[in-house]
């Protein structure tokens, strides 16, 4: 057996790993490494640095580090703002997860500010990773603010990558294999996109040893939480939205209208949905499962008449969604709140478009320029625009404390999305009651997507008022 210390090197966001103990090594790490006979030594993913690191310390193993390229760093806080209980308390309890966990906070409640907590704590040079070019320009403000510092940006056409940079997933999974050693610390924004088959890659391709993830919304299916596990680390606090409101959050209420379908849609809406059931009936379509979907897109593209339930089935989706009878509540509730900030929700591009068209407003969509984009939040800030309507773009990501009042005109049955809008109303104002109407066209299959969206206690807090936090 060899005496020479393991020597750990980076290439292409994997670790190369000579002199290996293999048998002093714990047998989870072991499956995780394989040889790689083109280089003639072992071979893991970046992620497994810090592991890897404590696997050899813990077996007295020596190794040369030539992997990480990055230094302690000399930062100091530009404020006297002190954090707040429940920062605090996701702060210590990712510091005893070894600094490397999830912390669910809603919106609103300062996620941002224990990022920088944990920056100033580490001392390390620090990778932001984020969604949006939104949050990529927002995360670099506010850290420049805190730590009077130029702060790298890479991604929306900027290539500055400094001490302390902010990208989004989209270029750091271009770029990991070239910079993944450069950072001790990353934290992920919104990092319910993670475990995605291609941004899981800007996770596993960095070798930093410590690691945040951020989200308002952390309820993910079992694959998902287990990615998050391995990439970022465990759950270690969890804050709900009712345990914050009317201090740190606003109070809010919710409310949920139904409202009749018009006769001749009504008609039509049930005359198009049986075309659409029937088919799913005959063919034994399931939609408890995942491949039911692709099933009945394939079904459609095949069988004869398919075209036509295909068309039925997009015809009383669009009528539940955006019936004349919706369109007229949403002006009388934009009357009712008048002088109050309001943000309407719709599921697709073609309802917002129409509710912009029919009532003179903006619209703010993905395909909206960046330039138009930013004046639009810029307006709406200010006043000059009372209301925003946008699909899917303000469901998370974008700070509009001003709004006060949201309109969900319709929406998926997702549970995240449903808290994510809510999120948008609830950063705290002085004297403000914030307030979620969510429009249901009745006797509609909404009804059914209505109850499973609001599964969630943040719709049920009247249950809840004595619940203790969990630690």
């Amino acid at each position: 057996m060899s005496n020479a210390p393991v020597n750990i090197a980076f290439d292409a966001g994997t670790l190369l790993l000579e002199n290996l103990p293999l048998e002093k090594l714990p047998i989870p790490l072991l499956r995780q490494i394989k040889y790689d006979e083109r280089v003639s030594c072992h071979r893991c993913m970046a992620h497994l640095y810090a592991p890897l690191v404590l696997a050899l310390r813990e077996c007295n193993s020596a190794y040369k580090d030539e992997a990480k390229k990055f230094a302690p760093l000399k930062l100091k806080l530009n404020t006297d703002f002190l954090p707040r209980q429940h920062q605090q308390e996701a702060l210590e309890r990712w510091k005893e997860s070894q600094c490397r966990a999830v912390t669910a906070l809603p919106t609103g409640s300062g996620k941002t500010f224990l990022a920088v907590q944990a920056i100033n704590y580490l001392q390390r040079p620090t990778l932001i990773v984020v969604p949006t070019i939104d949050l990529l320009q927002q995360w670099t403000g506010v850290l420049e603010k805190f730590f009077n510092m130029q702060i790298g940006m890479l991604g929306g056409g900027s290539r500055d990558i400094r001490d302390i940079t902010v990208t989004t997933y989209d270029s750091a999974v271009i770029n990991m294999e070239f910079m993944g050693n450069r950072f001790a610390f990353i934290v992920f924004d919104e990092c319910h996109h993670l475990p995605g088959p291609i941004n899981r890659t800007a996770a596993s391709m960095a070798l930093a040893p410590y690691r945040l993830g951020l989200t308002a919304t952390p309820e993910l299916e079992y694959e998902g939480e287990q990615i998050l596990t391995e990439m970022i680390g465990p759950l270690c606090c969890q804050i709900h939205i009712d345990e914050l409101e009317g201090n740190i959050l606003a109070p809010y209420e919710t409310k949920q209208l139904k409202v009749e379908l018009d006769n001749d849609e009504a008609i039509a809406y049930i005359s198009n949905r049986q075309i659409y059931l029937d088919f799913v009936k005959r063919n034994g379509i399931n939609f408890q499962r995942k491949e039911a979907w692709a099933q009945f897109l394939g079904l459609c593209a095949r069988i004869p008449g398919g075209r036509k339930v295909f068309n039925a089935f997009l015809e009383q989706k669009r009528i539940a969604r955006s019936g004349r009878a919706k369109i007229r509540k949403v002006w009388d509730l934009i009357i009712s709140h008048k002088g109050e900030r309001i943000i309407i929700f719709t599921a697709d591009n073609k309802t917002a478009y129409l509710l912009g068209r029919k009532f003179i407003m903006p619209v703010l969509t993905h395909h909206t320029k960046v330039a138009e984009r930013k004046e639009m939040l810029d307006f709406f800030r200010s006043g000059k625009y009372p209301v925003l309507i946008s699909s899917k773009v303000l469901n998370e990501g974008v700070d509009v404390p001003e709004a006060s009042v949201g309109i969900i005109v319709s929406g998926s049955g997702s549970i995240r999305e449903h808290v994510q809008r809510l999120g948008r109303i609830l950063r705290a104002g002085n004297g403000k009651q914030a307030l979620l109407y969510e429009l249901i066209s009745a006797g509609t299959s909404e009804e059914n997507v209505s109850k499973r969206r609001r599964e969630h206690r943040a719709y049920k807090k009247s249950s809840f008022q004595n619940f203790k936090r969990r630690r």
